[in-house]
């Protein structure tokens, strides 16, 4: 048998019970809101949800299986459903995520269309101006328009795919479905959190959405930012198609952002690929010191002198005067073509101004014996060097 009761146990159990009822606490969600919670429990058929009310949030386990029946969340994970009934099942507040399944499902429309709860549905073929959609044996039409967040081309892709969409309108059992609404609001959501992320500076990662000659645009959940052709690398770049494709996943890093007053598109993101990545430029006086030879790829020419990129990243300038050995040249381009391999050595080096002089090695070859070119006199020196220079 216990001890006697102490007296204080029931005072500390009423001032518990007081502190829990002064507690905040959101209000009852209704019938029809979209209520959101973290998960505190899972059943063989429903997981239990904290919704921050007195009553206790449930989801049907079924809604949340994936295709191998595997359980799609854990204790601890957020939940966002649509309130369907309330006190209903075990004086639960009962979520649902979609409606449309099941042997209730034709009769769960009707109250899919008033809710906004989304359904389930498998497309089943292509028709003029959009797809049809098999939802609980019942016939849907999604305009083409309503499929996707961008335009969709071809909706063939689509045939035979299980979707989830929002009724919006149902007449008569004729429904009209729409994708792009559920998906815009998924969207405005991760934008949400992304925006808590975001700052000039912060290092995210993203899907390439679309690649353009001036640049690309990256997703970078649920806002789209701008990868210039200037901030794909160091490298020089035709087109960034050489180095993105759609769909892609990288690492960029925010460079800066400019309010818009577009209530759509609020902010204008500048990102770069170029600043994650090491200066080439910081290796060169090593690896480049004058009288090295290497190998290189006009890149560009101009009236005086073609430039040879000699690694990704480091351009150096052959001088015109180089380029003709002897000849009278007015535009580099009559003895250089971009794209065309070179051999090069160098003639001097400016790290601090990012400037490489070559020469061309055949040049050295024919008139030193293969020796490399002495440096740059800074002045012009005495008569003595100069018969030194001349014999």
């Amino acid at each position: 048998m216990g001890g006697p009761r102490d007296s204080n146990d029931g005072e500390d159990f009423a001032k518990l019970l007081a502190e829990y009822d002064r507690k905040p606490r959101r209000p009852e969600p209704r019938i029809g809101d979209l209520a959101r919670g973290k998960v505190t429990s899972i059943g063989r058929d429903a997981v239990f949800i904290d919704l921050g009310a007195k009553s206790e949030g449930m989801i049907d386990a079924a809604e949340l299986r994936d295709e191998d029946g595997r359980l799609a969340v854990k204790v601890g994970d957020t939940l966002e459903g649509r309130v369907v009934d309330i006190g209903g099942k075990a004086g639960c507040i009962v979520l649902r995520k979609s409606m449309g399944r099941g042997p209730d499902g034709a009769a769960e429309l009707d109250q899919a269309f008033a809710l906004g709860v989304p359904v389930d549905g498998t497309v089943t073929a292509v028709n003029k101006g959009g797809v049809d959609v098999q939802v609980a044996g019942v016939r849907g039409f999604c305009p083409i328009s309503q499929l996707d967040l961008r335009h969709v081309d071809d909706a063939s892709a689509y045939v035979g795919k299980r979707l989830t969409f929002r009724i919006t309108r149902n007449d008569k059992g004729n429904l009209v479905l729409s994708r792009r609404a559920l998906l815009e609001e998924e969207e405005r959501a991760r934008a949400a959190a992304t925006r808590t992320r975001l700052a000039p500076g912060a290092v995210l990662r993203g899907k390439v959405t679309a690649v353009k000659d001036y640049g690309a645009f990256v997703d970078l959940g649920g806002i789209e930012g701008m990868l210039h052709v200037s901030e794909l690398g160091f490298a020089r770049v035709g087109h960034p198609s050489e180095v993105l494709a759609p769909g892609q996943e990288i690492e960029v890093q925010v460079l800066k952002i400019d309010k818009t007053g577009d209530a759509k598109r609020p902010e204008k993101i500048s990102l770069s690929l170029k600043s994650l990545a090491e200066d080439p430029w910081a290796q060169v006086p090593a690896r480049f010191p004058e009288g090295t030879r290497a190998r290189g790829k006009v890149t560009r020419v101009e009236p005086f002198g073609a430039f040879v990129e000699v690694v990704p990243g480091v351009e150096g300038l052959v001088h015109v005067s180089e380029l003709a050995a002897g000849r009278r040249v007015h535009h580099a381009r009559e003895v250089a073509k971009v794209g065309a391999p070179i051999d090069v050595v160098v003639l001097g080096v400016e790290p601090e101004r990012r400037r490489l002089s070559l020469g061309l090695a055949r040049a050295v070859d024919d008139d030193d014996d293969g020796a490399p070119p002495p440096a740059a006199p800074t002045g012009f020196g005495t008569l003595g060097d100069l018969l030194k220079r001349k014999r």
